[in-house]
């Protein structure tokens, strides 16, 4: 079985999409419609911007959800027969699955980057890598750190990502390495993501999500609050809704897929992370990608 997945923030670059641009007469429809509900032409920035001006909340977001999406609409055998997506790529992933409207999915995919800044700029918070010391030795220590850091992204086993305040990250991250870790290191993020510290961010997203129009996705859509296959709108809906405070279930999720009969993987957006994680979760299975 085939499953098709997309990658989150952090993954992009100067020039990603600009070959679809240029050779897919579908394509550069999508991308021009996307400058307009946006507001400003977000395919300058994609095709020729700094990486500055790419790291823009505003333009991150949207810039690998079109990519990821776009590449999708013009792939010549997207036949899913399961997606997944990395926090933001779970947008991309519904989309791509027929669960919602390129329209729909590119603004709400823009009210969730906004949301994000604001829930940043309202409070100093960060997250950190965390190499070489299983998830129970990481939640153990979050949980008994003063102040405010949970685990945020379990991305493969021996590889985790918290995320909270800056003192309390910065503390956990001492313990952890006094603890066995091989490295806990700070990330330059703007923010801890999947935390409880975006809640004012999930309750401005939670009311976007609330108003769009789900279907039932062409597949199941292996979610990241708790890596189980969904077809469902509501329980999508309502999975959505919880993300931003939630963490990403990477590795379980494809531990899953694999269990559920995938053995391909197809990574659709910008760069090969995924590619990577999942050889580490599933070494058995054959993984690709278009960029």
């Amino acid at each position: 079985m085939k499953a098709f997945v997309f990658p989150g923030q952090g993954a992009q670059f100067s020039g990603m999409g600009k070959e679809l641009y240029d050779s897919n007469p579908v394509a550069r429809e999508l991308f021009e419609k996307a400058n307009e509900i946006l507001g400003f032409r977000i395919t300058d920035i994609m095709f020729a911007g700094t990486d500055e001006q790419l790291k823009e909340t505003k333009v991150t977001q949207p810039a690998i959800f079109l990519h990821s999406v776009i590449l999708a609409k013009c792939h010549e055998d997207f036949n899913p027969q399961m997606v997944a997506g990395h926090s933001l790529g779970e947008f991309s992933a519904l989309v791509a699955a027929g669960a919602m409207s390129f329209e729909d999915g590119l603004r709400l995919v823009s009210a969730r980057a906004q949301a994000m800044q604001k829930a940043c700029e309202a409070e100093p918070s960060t997250m950190a890598a965390v190499l070489g010391i299983d998830d129970a030795a990481v939640e153990k220590i979050c949980s008994e750190t003063e102040g405010v850091v949970v685990p945020a992204n379990y991305n493969c086993s021996g590889q985790l990502v918290i995320s909270g305040s800056v003192e309390s990250v910065k503390s956990a991250c001492e313990s952890l390495k006094a603890a066995g870790a091989k490295r806990a290191l700070v990330l330059a993020v703007g923010g801890a993501f999947h935390s409880p510290l975006m809640e004012p961010a999930r309750k401005e997203l939670a009311a976007a999500i609330e108003k769009t129009v789900f279907n039932t996705p062409v597949c199941p859509v292996y979610q990241n609050t708790d890596a189980k296959p969904h077809s469902n709108p509501e329980e999508i809906k309502a999975n959505l809704v919880l993300q931003l405070t939630a963490p990403v279930r990477w590795r379980q999720s494809v531990e899953n897929m694999w269990a559920d009969g995938a053995r391909e993987f197809v990574e659709l957006g910008p760069g090969s992370v995924l590619q990577n994680l999942i050889k580490k979760i599933a070494p058995e299975s054959i993984t690709d990608g278009r960029q």
